[in-house]
């Protein structure tokens, strides 16, 4: 695929980039580049290759969920300047 200035500029545009024209030149290049290797890449064999979604294994590391008791209510609004025994009052904040 041959890059051109043009689709610098559109890539550019869309990656909301300003480049200038050394900088576009040097861009170009880079892409032209990037899409040799993908060529390299595309005639690799890969048949009776199983497809994986990451390089390295991925596990699960959260806990479990298990159900406690939350906290007592009362406790909880103990502490607040207003309340109205069932939840914080807070000055409105949007009109």
């Amino acid at each position: 695929m041959n890059i051109d200035t043009e689709m610098v500029d559109y890539i550019a545009e869309l990656s909301r980039l300003e480049l200038q024209a050394g900088e576009k030149q040097a861009m170009t290049a880079e892409l032209e580049r990037i899409i040799a290797y993908m060529d390299v890449l595309n005639r690799l064999d890969t048949q009776g290759v199983e497809p994986m979604s990451h390089v390295f294994p991925v596990k699960n590391v959260l806990r479990e969920d298990t159900v406690a008791a939350s906290q007592d209510r009362d406790e909880l609004l103990a502490g607040s300047p207003a309340g109205d025994k069932e939840a914080f009052l807070v000055p409105k904040a949007v009109e």
